[in-house]
């Protein structure tokens, strides 16, 4: 895997949307998705819990102390320093992704699961629209809701698996999954009208993952009860289903370019989120 990125092994549909990056940008991006991914691979990994604790403490000193034999790290803190990322997304991050590794994660409210998923993701959404050159306030808010979304639709779509690694983030039933998918609906709409604030030549891609992305909580919502989404196995995007999102991007690219809705106007879903965390500190 080595000659390869995290990127395209993993997430099929960014590498999907990546297509349409320039590719200096989608290598920048490819960068900072290794690191995210490295890091959730050590939570994810199939070993002790003290194991995992001792190989996540190691990465993250390493990242602190800014190990440059690391490749993956080296590559990180540049993309910090090129777009002036703030250290507090990135621990952030870090928080986020250690706090599953424990025997057992059961979250008990919507607050609980708004700022994992932030964390975990709105994070990375953050840092990906700053590679995009997108400097807006708002513009950076509404990244974070498209991380979110992406989170939220991620744990509709896991629960089984999830629940076999004693990972609870929504209770195991069908009305909670689709309340979380109209929750990360909500995010996604918050998400639309920011990416007009991102270079024109960027935007495409942008709004073909989160279609191809928003597909899978739509799929989801087909199966109508737990039993059907428990036969279902793991719920994805066909490529057929892909061609079709990425057509369905060029009405969402002419829509966002005739819009004259500003997405300062947008009342973001943060509440709960800052209660614990200060998003305009990270902004």
């Amino acid at each position: 895997m080595s000659n390869r990125s995290y990127l395209s092994v993993y997430a099929k549909s960014f590498s999907w949307a990546g297509f349409f990056l320039p590719k200096e940008t989608l290598k920048k991006c490819s960068a900072l998705y290794d690191f995210c991914r490295i890091a959730d691979n050590i939570a994810d990994d199939d070993e002790k819990i003290e194991n995992k604790k001792k190989k996540f403490n190691h990465f993250e000193n390493d990242f602190n102390q800014k190990n440059f034999d690391n490749p993956t790290i080296r590559n990180m803190w540049s993309l910090i320093e090129e777009f002036n990322i703030s250290l507090e997304i990135v621990q952030d991050l870090l928080i986020g992704i250690k706090s599953d590794i424990k025997d057992r994660v059961k979250f008990n409210s919507e607050k609980d699961l708004l700022i994992y998923s932030y964390r975990v993701a709105g994070t990375v959404g953050l840092m990906m629209a700053k590679i995009l050159k997108v400097n807006k306030k708002s513009s950076l808010k509404s990244a974070i809701d498209l991380g979110i979304a992406m989170q939220l639709t991620n744990i509709s779509r896991d629960v089984i698996e999830d629940s076999k690694n004693n990972r609870f983030y929504i209770n195991k039933n069908f009305g909670e999954i689709s309340s979380t998918i109209n929750l990360a609906d909500s995010f996604y709409e918050n998400s639309f009208y920011s990416i007009k604030d991102i270079p024109i030549n960027l935007r495409f891609s942008i709004l073909v993952a989160r279609r191809v992305y928003r597909k899978i909580g739509h799929k989801i919502l087909t199966k109508k009860n737990f039993n059907n989404y428990q036969s279902s196995g793991k719920i994805y995007v066909s490529n057929v289903e892909k061609i079709l999102e990425t057509f369905l991007s060029i009405f969402d690219l002419i829509k966002l370019s005739l819009s004259k809705k500003k997405d300062d106007q947008i009342q973001h879903n943060h509440k709960l989120i800052n209660e614990e965390i200060n998003l305009n500190e990270r902004i």
